[in-house]
Parts: structure tokens; C-alpha cells; sequence
């Protein structure tokens, strides 16, 4: 089965991008609970490069298939899953990265859509919080994807966040999104 080309982000509108979300159709992961059978011997790398058996996997298509069986553990751990197996994956960081933004509205009114390196397209909001985290080696800003499974937001994306709240000047640093105000400060 082929897989469509992706859309280019700047052209869609936001019910265009809501449209596209609510079509997509994944896998219920959630569902499966096969035994565990082992380890996939692939790697998430803190970039979002996808590696098996230490090369990188070329293919975008099998990266976007695998993508859709990849499943967040209660202990943390990540795994690709389908009715018969469960096998490992280790990840870095977070196993998505958020590349690409499109911000329509302003402040309380404002929609933040993110483009992932998976080709899939999240709107930041009450069920898709956008959260930085302070590190010793700076701001970690990770968009909520699904099922705890998160994006880290890529450093230029990151850079468009900043500037788009300190266009609008309020007390804290952040941005609104589908009605939930989201800190971009680090501070608690």
C-alpha cells in the first residue's frame, strides 16, 4: 500500500490540518498485548534518525509505518508492537521530532500545528500539551503526540515559538493553543 505524499504544512488551513488529523487511522496498539518477543535491535537517536541494526534506516516510508506501531510502556520503555509480537526499540529522547510549525490567530485565539518527522500533524491544545523542561544543557521543549509517546520540538521550530511570544509581550513567555495557555520559560 502506497503512502500519500505529504502535504506541504504553509498551504493548509487549520480545519485542513484538523481534517487530516482526524483521518488518520492508527493501529490500536493500546489493544495488542502480545508476549514480549525480544528486541528490535532499531534505535530512535535524539535527532529523530531512525537506525536498525546501527545503520540509519533510508526509507522514509518504513520510518512513517513504524512509526504508527510504536507504543510508550507504563515503566517508560519503548516498543513496537502488532497482535503477535512486541520487540523493543530504544530511544534517546523522545521518538518524534516536531520540524515544522504553523501558527494561525493571535493570543487567546492562537492554533499552533506541528509538522513531525514522521509526516504526522499535531495540534498543540488541552489533549496535546506543549511542556520545555530545563536540562543542564538548556530548554527542552516536547509536544505530546499520543498514548505518552512525545515530539521533541526541533531547535529552529523552538526559535519561531520564542519569537512568537515575545511578539505578543504578555508577562510570561508562552503561547496560547486551542485554549490552553503553554509556558515556554522552563519555570514551573
Amino acid at each position: 500500500m502506497p503512502m500519500e505524499p505529504l502535504p506541504d504544512l504553509s498551504t493548509l488551513s487549520l480545519a485542513d490540518i484538523a481534517r487530516l488529523a482526524a483521518e488518520k487511522r492508527l493501529p490500536p496498539v493500546e489493544k495488542w498485548n502480545p508476549d514480549h518477543c525480544g528486541d528490535s535491535e532499531m534505535r530512535i537517536a535524539r535527532d529523530g534518525t531512525w537506525y536498525h541494526q546501527g545503520s540509519p534506516i533510508g526509507r522514509e516510508t518504513m520510518v512513517r509505518l513504524f512509526s504508527t506501531i510504536l507504543r510508550r510502556e507504563p515503566d517508560g520503555s519503548h516498543v513496537l508492537v502488532t497482535p503477535v509480537e512486541k520487540l523493543d526499540i530504544e530511544v534517546e529522547d523522545a521518538p518524534f521530532v516536531a520540524v515544522e510549525l504553523k501558527s494561525e490567530g493571535e493570543g487567546r485565539a492562537r492554533t499552533l500545528a506541528f509538522r513531525l518527522n514522521s509526516g504526522d500533524i499535531v495540534t498543540a491544545g488541552p489533549k496535546h500539551e506543549l511542556t520545555v523542561r530545563e536540562t543542564p544543557d538548556g530548554p527542552h521543549p516536547y509536544l505530546h503526540v499520543r498514548g505518552g509517546l512525545e515530539a521533541l520540538v526541533g531547535r529552529s521550530v523552538y526559535y519561531e515559538l520564542i519569537n512568537l511570544a515575545l511578539e505578543e509581550e504578555s508577562e510570561r513567555v508562552g503561547l496560547w493553543s486551542e485554549g490552553a495557555f503553554f509556558p515556554l520559560d522552563g519555570a514551573a
